[in-house]
């Protein structure tokens, strides 16, 4: 199976460390919305939960994913990295260097799911949609670039045994608006986005620089695993990964969040840093 195929349950080797991921339909749902894709060949992880229906969020999620890749494919190539240089500077012939890279290619991916969305007659705000987090590493030595669109978050677990979680995402969802705005409960429900990739015309991906350690551990998932596991949890399972239990920590993860009584598809992708 190629390394790109999305959702592949399979270890993957990049250059900065190896990767696992797993993706379950969970205990209620009948169809999986969820894709993950890890890219070695492109540096990259991401994951995409879908929404729109059974069809729809399934090609919301997939596509999503297929159309980022294809569009970094087709960046030019990586110049190396130089650690006295501008950290966003690593892509040659491109103005404003790998952010603006990536952003062109989460708006890329939006406007042809929007399209899509058009010539099905789905008003704005309606049809197929999906969120998108991600990681990559486009330059070998060089910084990785965070991407997050939705509410599926990516995680970083720093410092060994004794280290601690950092939630390197903000969900974008009208619950987490209401508390950094302090308001008064009731709060809004969780899932409620405030932007996904698909139902409009534009999107304001949030895109970041961000210095891999070695040693560091990583989780992109979806909201089926932490919208009711406890960051406790999570960390515990993280605290324990190693390049060769990946595949057990993800399979622990997705077995927690059903015991915690997770209703949603659930995804998980590791990434343990070499070092």
């Amino acid at each position: 199976m190629n390394s790109s195929q999305p959702s592949s349950p399979r270890y993957h080797t990049l250059d900065f460390g190896v990767a696992f991921g797993i993706t379950d339909v969970g205990t209620v749902r009948h169809s999986n919305q969820d894709t993950f894709r890890v890219a070695p060949e492109l540096g990259l992880l991401a994951v995409a939960d879908g929404m729109g229906g059974h069809e729809g969020g399934e090609i919301a999620s997939a596509g999503a994913v297929e159309l980022l890749c294809s569009h970094l494919s087709d960046a030019p190539p990586a110049a190396p990295h130089d650690p006295d240089a501008d950290p966003d500077a690593t892509w040659a012939g491109v103005p404003g260097g790998a952010l603006h890279t990536l952003r062109s290619a989460i708006e890329y991916a939006n406007a042809q799911l929007y399209a899509t969305n058009v010539e099905r007659d789905h008003a704005d705000g309606m049809g197929m949609g999906t969120t998108l987090t991600g990681l990559w590493h486009p330059v070998r030595h060089g910084p990785a670039y965070l991407f997050h669109v939705g509410d599926s978050r990516l995680y970083c677990w720093r410092g060994g045994a004794q280290g601690e979680l950092l939630q390197l995402t903000r969900d974008h969802t009208l619950y987490q608006q209401a508390l950094d705005l302090g308001a008064p409960p009731p709060l809004p429900p969780r899932n409620l986005l405030l932007q996904a990739l698909g139902p409009g015309p534009a999107v304001q991906p949030d895109v970041s620089a961000w210095s891999l350690a070695p040693g560091d551990v990583y989780l992109l998932c979806s909201d089926g695993l932490h919208g009711e596991s406890s960051r406790e949890a999570i960390a515990a399972v993280m605290a324990q990964a190693r390049e060769d239990n990946l595949d057990a920590c993800c399979a622990e993860l997705v077995d927690m969040a059903k015991r915690d009584g997770s209703r949603d598809n659930i995804t998980a992708v590791l990434l343990r840093c070499h070092g």
